[in-house]
C-alpha cells in the first residue's frame, strides 16, 4: 500500500479496512506496539517495506443499569442508553483509545486502557468523574465497583477508590493495610479485599458489609468472597464458609459462628452442619446458595427470594454452575437441563420452557430474567417480560450466540460473527439500533469473523501455533490471542520448542533467544527481560506468565506478576534448577539437589511453606489448576496448595507408596503405583474418585486426563476411564497409527469426518475443544470446534513438513 509521509495513520486505517473488507480495527507496528492513530505517518516511525497488522476484534459489551458500552475492534469505544448513566461518552470520546476493558456500576464507567491508565464517564458522584486520584491511576491491573464508586488495584498491589464516599469511594482509613492486594470484591455499598497472605480489608457503608471487625479473626487463608446486595460470604482455605455483615464462618473443627443481618444470610444455623467442602457460592440480593464439592446445593437466607430450595432439592444434584438474579437462582446440572427457585415472577418459576432447557451450556442473568445458551447457539429466556424474559421478537437472530451481556433489565447477545442483538427494557439498553445505524464501522454494523473471549472467563484461548521443518512457524486462530504471528514473523526461523499461556506464545530459537507474541499482558510482551532471554532450554507457563530455565540452571519470569510472571522474592534460591511445573497462578522449580521452590499465587500453591522441610529428594511435580503433587525419590508423595482441587492428599497418604508416576485433571490427581494399581483424590466431580472401576484398574501402563476424567491403559491393551464425562473428549492412537476417539462430539469425540485422513499419525495434540494430529509425512488433521482450531483449512496448505503443534487453551 503506498502513502505519503503527511498521512494521519487513521487514515492508513481506514485504507486497510476498506482494503481488507472488514471491520474496524487497530493497526500494529512490526514489533507489535499500536500505532497512535492520531499522529501522522511520518511521525510514527514507519519506514518504506514495513509490515503492519489490522488486528480486529468483535465488540466487548459492558453495562450501568440503563446504559450499554461497546469496545470496538480499534480499542474505541461506543456508548448508548441512558446519558446521565454512562450512555453518553461525548465528553471523554477523544481519551478513548487502545481501550483494554471496562468496568462499570450502576450510573458509571471505567475503561483501563492499554497504558494502564483510566478513563471515566457517567455520574460524576458515582465515580464518572476520577479526576482527584487520576493521578494515582496508573499501571491499573483490575476495577471493581459497587453502586456508586470504583476501587481499583494497581500493579504494585496498591488500591485507589473513588466515587460516592458512603458506598467505598473513599478508603483512606484503611489505607495502609491495602498493599499487596490480591483480588477486590463488592456489594451495592462496600468493598473486601483480599490480601496475599489471605487476610481481608472492608470498608464502605458498614451495614453492607464495610465494617468486618467483629469476625476479622476469622478471616484467615480466604480463598473466595461472594456478594449478596448487603452481605458477603467469604470461603475460607478449609472449604468452610463465612459471610459478613451477614457472616457465618465454619471451623476446621465443624463448629459455627454466625451473626449479622438474618433476613440477608447472616443466619445459618439451619444449614449449618451442611456447609461444608463448598465449592463455589452464588447470591441473589437477600439469598446465598452454596454448591458442595459432591454437586449438591445447600441454600440460605430469604425464604422467598432463593434462600429456600426444599421444593426443588431431589433435583439439585451434579449441579455444575448457578446464576442468579435479584430474587431468584438457576442451576446448572451436568447433563445440561436447568433447574430453578425463588420467585416466580423474577424468573424463580422456569416451566413455561423447561422443555427447551437441555444442552444448556451457560445460562446469563440481569435483575430479573433468565438468559440460557444452549450447545446450539440458540439462547431460551424466562422471567420478567419486559426485562427481557420474552426474546420472540428477536428469537430468529438469536443463532450462533457465544456470550451474552446484561445491564438491569435488558440483555445483549454477542454472535459468532460478531454482530449483536439486544431485547429487554429499551430504556435499559435493549435498543441499540442508534449505534448499529449510525457507527457504520464497529462489529455490530460491519462484522468480522473473529470470535471473542472476556477476560473475566477463566482464562481460555483461541490460537494453534505449529512449527514447521525449517524452523519457522504457522499461526492460526484469534489474532488477541496469538493467532496472528505477523509481528514477529521475519524473527520466527529456526524455532526449536513453543510454549503458551493462555493468549500469548513464547518461541525458543536455537540460539536459545525467545520471541514472544499475543496478548501483552498475559507474557506475549517481553521487552522487559529480553536481554536476559539467553541460552533458554526449557519455558513452563502458568494461565498468564512464562517462566524460562536458562542453561545456568537459574530462573528468568515474565507476564502476569499475580500469576507468577515476578519471581523476585525468591530469585536468589533459583540456582541450579533442572524443571519448572506450574498450576494456573503458580510455579514450583525443582532443583538438581532434589528440593522445590515455589513461587505466585500462594492459594494455588504459590507458598509450599508448610511443607517444605518434606520437599527432599524431589523426583517429579505434577500439578492440577491450583494444587501440587510431588514425587519423592522413596516413592512417597507431598501435596500442596488449594486443598479440594487435590492440595491435600491425607484421606489416602498411606496408599501413596511406591508411586511411579502422577497425572492430573483440572481438580483431582491420579497416582500409578509400582504394582499397576491407582490412587486418586482431589476433586471427586473430577476424577478424584475412582472407586466405581478400581477393580478395574490393574496393570495400568499409562493414564491420560482430559480436564474433568481419565483415562487408563491397562497391560492388555483396554481402556477404563472415570470422572466426568460430560464436555469431555478423548482421542487414543493405536499401534497401527489410526485414532480413535469418544465423548462429546462437539469437542472432538468424533472424528468420522476425518477418519480416513488419519492414518501414520506420529503425535496428537489438543486444545478443551478440538485436535490436531502430525501425519509421519508432517502433514496435519484437525477435528473438533472450530472455534477452537478444529478447522485449519485456511492455513492447510502452510501445514507442511510439520514437527511439533502447541496449544492455547481453547485453541
Amino acid at each position: 500500500m503506498s502513502l505519503t509521509v503527511e498521512e494521519s495513520v487513521e487514515s492508513l486505517r481506514l485504507r486497510a479496512q476498506r482494503g481488507l473488507g472488514v471491520g474496524s480495527g487497530r493497526l500494529l507496528h512490526a514489533t507489535g506496539g499500536i500505532l497512535d492513530s492520531g499522529i501522522l505517518v511520518k511521525k510514527a516511525g514507519l519506514q518504506n517495506g514495513d509490515s503492519l497488522t489490522l488486528q480486529i476484534r468483535s465488540a466487548e459489551i459492558s453495562h450501568t443499569n440503563w446504559a450499554f458500552e461497546a469496545i470496538l475492534g480499534d480499542g474505541s469505544v461506543v456508548a448508548w442508553g441512558n446519558a446521565d448513566s454512562g450512555g453518553d461518552s461525548s465528553a471523554v470520546q477523544d481519551q478513548l483509545k487502545n481501550v483494554q476493558f471496562v468496568q462499570s456500576n450502576s450510573y458509571a464507567f471505567a475503561a483501563v486502557l492499554n497504558d494502564g491508565s483510566v478513563v471515566t464517564w457517567g455520574d460524576a458522584i458515582s465515580g464518572g468523574v476520577s479526576s482527584a486520584v487520576q493521578d494515582q491511576l496508573i499501571d491499573v491491573r483490575q476495577i471493581q465497583a459497587t453502586s456508586t464508586a470504583f476501587a481499583a488495584i494497581l500493579h504494585d498491589g496498591s488500591a485507589v477508590t473513588w466515587g460516592n464516599v458512603l458506598e467505598g469511594g473513599d478508603s483512606s482509613w484503611v489505607q495502609d493495610q491495602l498493599t499487596n492486594v490480591r483480588q477486590i470484591q463488592a456489594t451495592a455499598a462496600a468493598f473486601a479485599a483480599i490480601v496475599y497472605d489471605g487476610s481481608v480489608v472492608t470498608w464502605g457503608d458498614a451495614d453492607s458489609g464495610g465494617d468486618s471487625s467483629e469476625v476479622q479473626d476469622q478471616l484467615i487463608d480466604v480463598r473466595q468472597i461472594q456478594t449478596a446486595s448487603a452481605a458477603f460470604a467469604a470461603i475460607l482455605s478449609d472449604g468452610s464458609v463465612a459471610n459478613y455483615t451477614a457472616f457465618a464462618a465454619i471451623l476446621n473443627d465443624g463448629s459455627v459462628v454466625a451473626w449479622g443481618d438474618a433476613d440477608e444470610g447472616g443466619d445459618s444455623t439451619a444449614c449449618q452442619d451442611q456447609l461444608i467442602r463448598v465449592r463455589q457460592i452464588q447470591s441473589t440480593g437477600t439469598a446465598f446458595a452454596a454448591i458442595l464439592h459432591n454437586g449438591s446445593v445447600v441454600t440460605w437466607g430469604n425464604a422467598l427470594e432463593g434462600g429456600d430450595s426444599f421444593a426443588v432439592q431431589d433435583e439439585l444434584k451434579n449441579v455444575q454452575q448457578i446464576q442468579a438474579t435479584a430474587k431468584a437462582f438457576a442451576a446448572i446440572l451436568n447433563d445440561g437441563s436447568v433447574v430453578t427457585w425463588g420467585e416466580a415472577d423474577s424468573s424463580g418459576n422456569s416451566n413455561a420452557v423447561q422443555g427447551q432447557l437441555k444442552n444448556v451450556q451457560h445460562v446469563e442473568a440481569n435483575n430479573f430474567a433468565f438468559a440460557a445458551i444452549l450447545n446450539d447457539g440458540s439462547v431460551v429466556t424466562w422471567g420478567n417480560p419486559v426485562s427481557g424474559g420474552d426474546s420472540r421478537a428477536v428469537q430468529k437472530k438469536l443463532k450462533n450466540v457465544w456470550q451474552i451481556n446484561t445491564t438491569a433489565s435488558a440483555f445483549a447477545a454477542v454472535l459468532n460473527d460478531g454482530s449483536v442483538v439486544t431485547w429487554g427494557d429499551a430504556d435499559s439498553g435493549a435498543d441499540s439500533s442508534w449505534v448499529k445505524d449510525g457507527c457504520g464501522m464497529c462489529s455490530m454494523c460491519n462484522p468480522a469473523p473473529v470470535r471473542f473471549l472476556p477476560s473475566g472467563s477463566m482464562a481460555t484461548a483461541a490460537a494453534f501455533a505449529a512449527i514447521v521443518n525449517d524452523g519457522s512457524v504457522a499461526t492460526w486462530g484469534d489474532f488477541e490471542y496469538g493467532g496472528n504471528s505477523s509481528a514477529v514473523q521475519d524473527q520466527l526461523h529456526n524455532v526449536y520448542d513453543i510454549q503458551s499461556t493462555d493468549s500469548a506464545f513464547a518461541a525458543i530459537l536455537g540460539d536459545g533467544s525467545v520471541v514472544t507474541w499475543g496478548n501483552a499482558i498475559d507474557g506475549g510482551d517481553s521487552n522487559a527481560v529480553q536481554q536476559k532471554l539467553k541460552n533458554v532450554v526449557q519455558i513452563q507457563t502458568t494461565a498468564a506468565a512464562f517462566a524460562a530455565i536458562l542453561n545456568d540452571g537459574s530462573v528468568v519470569t515474565w507476564g502476569n506478576a499475580y500469576c507468577g510472571g515476578d519471581c523476585s522474592a525468591v530469585q536468589d534460591q533459583l540456582k541450579n534448577v533442572i524443571y519448572v511445573q506450574s498450576t494456573d497462578s503458580a510455579f514450583a522449580a525443582i532443583l538438581s539437589n532434589g528440593s522445590s521452590v515455589t513461587w505466585g499465587d500462594p492459594v494455588s500453591g504459590g507458598d509450599s511453606s508448610a511443607v517444605q522441610a518434606k520437599l527432599t529428594s524431589v523426583r517429579q511435580i505434577q500439578a492440577t489448576t491450583s494444587a501440587f503433587a510431588a514425587v519423592l525419590n522413596d516413592g512417597s508423595v507431598v501435596t500442596w496448595g488449594d486443598a479440594y482441587c487435590g492440595g491435600d492428599s491425607s484421606a489416602v497418604q498411606d496408599q501413596l507408596t511406591n508411586v511411579r508416576q502422577i497425572q492430573a485433571t483440572i481438580a483431582a490427581f491420579a497416582a500409578t503405583l509400582n504394582d499397576g494399581s491407582v490412587v486418586t483424590w482431589g476433586d471427586a466431580c473430577c476424577g478424584g474418585n475412582n472407586s466405581a472401576v478400581a477393580d478395574q484398574l490393574r496393570d495400568v501402563r499409562q493414564i491420560q486426563a482430559t480436564a474433568t476424567a481419565f483415562a487408563a491403559v491397562v497391560n492388555d491393551g483396554s481402556v477404563v476411564a472415570w470422572g466426568n464425562a460430560t464436555g469431555a473428549a478423548f482421542a487414543a492412537m493405536l499401534s497401527e497409527g489410526s485414532v480413535v476417539t469418544w465423548g462429546d462430539a462437539d469437542r472432538g469425540g468424533d472424528n468420522t469426518a476425518v477418519t480416513d485422513e488419519l492414518k501414520n499419525v506420529r503425535h496428537v495434540q489438543s486444545t478443551e475443544s478440538a485436535f490436531a494430529a502430525i501425519l509421519n509425512d508432517g502433514s496435519v488433521v484437525t477435528w473438533g470446534d472450530a472455534d477452537c482450531g478444529g478447522d485449519s483449512s485456511w492455513v492447510q496448505d502452510q501445514l507442511k513438513s510439520v514437527r511439533q503443534i502447541q496449544a492455547t487453551v481453547a485453541a
